[in-house]
């Protein structure tokens, strides 16, 4: 398992808790996930798991068989034939909007004359099983059934950035007088660097389960992070009122953004074939298909310069982000926004410009991922920052720190917004300290002297993630609580539960408002007929914003039990305390349940609804500029690999994080999210390869052929702790998100690998410590074959170490005529 240290507690300011200490409160103590004891026993209830009522019968989806093709022929005889079949259906069948875009309505549920992509959906199938549809769904693959002429096909970012093919306009963001500083610096550096996509991963896949109601009705039951967009998608595609569609989630078996709007094309798909046979109708993806249909985190290629002084500070930086988008523009706006807005991560940029690209390609539309474009956004700085390093032999964390952000100068952001709560610079002290990093590095360079195969590299890497939606009116939310006559509670929220923690969460704060234990109180289903107009759970703002909705509403219930209390006990309502399962006014107390009876009786309201909207957020979408977040969340990372230099096989030894989650409302959840968060940033930039041919198939689209993290793969020492800091801002608790900002830590393990990798050559210019001025040319991920490339374009024309190979040939494969991935010159 792996191994975490307690919280540190460090001095920090009083916030108003409304409790006295932890041991009287459900608040702030590492308390389990309220389902913990159901996943464990596997009594969760998730959409796959809900009976079925009599009926209801199963879809599958039959996918196209060519990137861009146009549908010359459709002939759907032989599905309709096949066993169990009930019916078949295509866009034709569509009664209103044949689309699922979340912004631009380019996406459509079904192809209608033309195919975009490999494995687009072209019909669906219906069928007495769900085995008996997948089969009569696969006969889309004969071209009896379908035929295609080919048309041109776009696949990769780079192709389309060339060909000028984007989903939506670029953006551009300058401040200063980049390439005037640049060119007057004392050292320039040019260099390019690609990262790739990667999978989302749910345990749990897409699915919905949609069932007809009487007056055109619908009820659809969907895995997903955004039941109000689902409403609102069912009922565009039914020509229905949103009043007619109700969403509800329990749970899901995971997200990380791959269920946000790309839900959609399931729950229409099976509200459709719900609405046209008055059956409930199943649509379960299989997990290929998942694969196949679904987008993924955006990959991107950049293109970069800089200018910096003898110190490694940033004078002047371009860098142009291109991401790979797909065949639509989904949620590539504001993907490519966020990287935009956290190319800085943690450092002033005096002179910038950053030019943002969704290029248009004929793959699956990429999509929301944990992260949402920042971490793209913020690994080529780092990137950038270690190849400055290199340049001038410093170690990479002396030039990190020459570029840190300062308090009351050197604070603001390329796109306007102050950086009023920065910690980073005692945030980094405190883990350079714990983590013994100066000392460890010291003793790297001994060790790899003596060890001429495997080689030990050491990276420390800090994160500053903007939090909120980087679209103003999606910061808002909505709850109800209800106290029942019994002193039990029931809150619902607009939030939705991927296994994060959220319920426990919002449950935890109601709880505290009333002075009660967590189990006094219930959190319910997701349901759009409860909680209207929601957003999505997502960019890290679930606890804040409905956390502070369901406060709203509790505190409210709370005020007139206090007036009740008053009545009863005598003294003031501001001085009434709730606490410990009791009421307490004028020196005298009462039993939670029993006053709510007594207010029950005086016919006092016991329910309330809540509502909350981030206060300080705004964006010019046409400037690029604004205050797009409502804080920063910080943290830090030191890893330590080792790679065989032989195999390109690597291992990560030690993690050591220190994050900034504000006054945690739960301590237990907020490190199980940083580790968890940790591996997957891990994953993408090492073992998670997406991989088309040249057709534009998805090659990667099975657990067999798509690496992710294993608990093998989590390092024997992991030293997770909480960087206790509250939240300058009044967030519920003085609590600070840390869902996505974590993922962002994982930077620390790529740069860990081109630091072994950098020390399998000398340059006797340099110390010992810093061998060599030109940075390894690895991109991410960091496969072993990617890890073998860069040994042999580093090595091609560099000086061997001692004992490096007993031939005296470059270390990894065969192919020294590789061309490196970064290329820098110094003046």
């Amino acid at each position: 398992m792996p191994q975490t240290q307690a919280p540190l507690a460090t001095a920090s300011r009083d916030t108003d808790t409304r409790a006295s200490s932890a041991s009287d409160t459900a608040i702030g103590v590492p308390l389990p996930h309220e389902s913990a004891a159901l996943h464990v026993s596997g009594e969760a209830t998730y959409t796959d798991d809900i009976p079925e009522l009599h009926g209801t019968l199963h879809a599958a989806l039959g996918l196209s068989r060519h990137a861009h093709a146009r549908i010359v022929s459709l002939d759907l005889d032989a599905v309709k034939n096949a066993p169990g079949v009930v019916a078949v259906f295509t866009a034709d069948d569509i009664p209103g909007e044949n689309n699922c875009g979340p912004v631009v309505h380019d996406d459509p549920i079904l192809a209608d004359g033309e195919v975009l992509f490999l494995g687009q959906p072209v019909f669906v199938v219906i069928a007495t099983s769900h085995d008996l549809a997948r089969r009569a769904a696969a006969l889309a693959k004969s071209d009896d059934v379908v035929r295609y002429e080919p048309l041109e096909a776009v696949l990769t970012a780079a192709e389309a950035k060339a060909k000028k093919q984007f989903v939506l306009p670029p953006l551009h963001l300058k401040r200063g007088a980049p390439a005037e500083k640049i060119a007057a610096a004392p050292h320039r550096l040019t260099g390019t660097f690609e990262v790739g996509g990667q999978e989302q991963f749910y345990l749990e896949g897409q699915i919905a389960y949609a069932l007809p109601k009487e007056m055109d009705g619908m009820l659809v039951y969907s895995s997903t992070q955004h039941p109000t967009e689902m409403q609102l998608v069912v009922a565009h595609m039914l020509g229905w009122p949103a009043h007619s569609v109700v969403c509800e989630c329990r749970r899901m078996g995971g997200g990380f953004g791959g269920k946000e709007s790309q839900s959609a094309i399931f729950a229409c798909i099976a509200a459709l074939a719900a609405y046209k046979l008055h059956r409930p109708i199943k649509l379960r993806a299989d997990r290929d298909d998942d694969f196949m249909i679904t987008g993924k985190r955006h990959d991107a290629v950049y293109e970069y310069e800089a200018g910096f002084d003898d110190t490694g500070r940033i004078l002047g930086a371009r860098v142009d982000i291109a991401l790979r988008a797909g065949f639509s523009a989904d949620l590539s706006g504001a993907v490519a926004t966020r990287a935009l807005c956290h190319f800085d991560n943690a450092y002033y940029l005096s002179d910038v410009e950053i030019v943002s690209l969704a290029c248009k390609t004929n793959t699956q539309s990429n999509t929301a991922f944990r992260g949402f474009g920042g971490p793209q956004g913020a690994l080529v700085m780092e990137v950038l920052l270690d190849d400055i390093a290199h340049e001038l032999g410093l170690d990479p964390l002396d030039v990190r720190r020459a570029n840190f952000y300062g308090i009351g100068e050197r604070d603001i952001t390329p796109y306007g917004q102050r950086v009023e709560d920065n910690i980073v610079e005692p945030l980094v002290d405190e883990l350079v300290a714990s983590s013994d990093y100066r000392a460890r590095r010291a003793a790297l360079v001994e060790a790899n002297a003596q060890s001429p195969v495997l080689k030990r590299g050491i990276a420390l890497t800090p994160v500053k993630f903007g939090i909120s939606f980087n679209v103003p009116f999606l910061n808002q939310a909505g709850a109800l609580v209800h106290v029942y006559k019994d002193g039990s509670v029931l809150v619902n929220h607009g939030g939705t539960e991927m296994g994060q923690g959220l319920n426990t969460k919002v449950a935890q704060v109601v709880a505290n408002e009333f002075g009660l234990a967590l189990s006094q109180v219930r959190a319910t289903a997701t349901d759009t007929s409860k909680v209207a107009n929601t957003s999505a759970t997502a960019a890290s703002t679930g606890s804040d914003i409905n956390g502070k909705a369901a406060e709203d509403a509790a505190r409210k219930i709370r005020e007139r039990l206090a007036a009740v209390a008053v009545t009863l006990l005598g003294g003031e309502a501001r001085n009434v305390t709730f606490a410990r399962g009791e009421v307490q006014s004028n020196g005298a107390s009462i039993p939670f349940a029993q006053l709510v009876n007594a207010a029950y009786l005086a016919r006092v309201q016991l329910w309330s609804d809540g509502f909350y909207a981030t206060p300080k957020v705004h964006w010019d979408s046409k400037t690029l500029t604004g205050h797009p977040f409502y804080y920063f969340a910080y943290g830090a990372a030191v890893s330590e690999v080792v790679i065989d230099t032989l195999t390109g096989e690597w291992k990560l030894l030690r993690a050591d994080l220190l994050h900034d989650a504000g006054r945690s409302i739960n301590p237990a959840i907020d490190i199980g999210q940083i580790e968890g968060g940790f591996i997957q940033g891990m994953g993408w930039l090492t073992t998670e390869e997406l991989w088309w041919n040249r057709d534009g198939r998805l090659m990667t689209h099975a657990p067999s052929t798509y690496k992710i993290p294993a608990v093998s793969d989590t390092p024997a020492a992991f030293n997770v702790r909480l960087y206790r800091n509250d939240n300058a801002e009044p967030t519920v608790f003085r609590s600070k998100a840390v869902g996505e900002p974590p993922l962002l830590l994982a930077f620390s393990v790529l740069l860990a690998i081109r630091d072994a990798i950098a020390a399998t050559v000398a340059d006797a210019a340099h110390d010992t410590m810093h061998t060599v001025r030109r940075a390894p040319p690895l991109r991410a991920p960091a496969t072993p074959e990617a890890i073998l490339d860069a040994l042999d374009a580093l090595n091609a024309n560099a000086t061997i170490l001692p004992g490096q190979r007993p031939n005296g040939e470059p270390v990894g494969k065969s192919n020294t005529e590789a061309a490196p991935a970064t290329t820098s010159a110094s003046t």
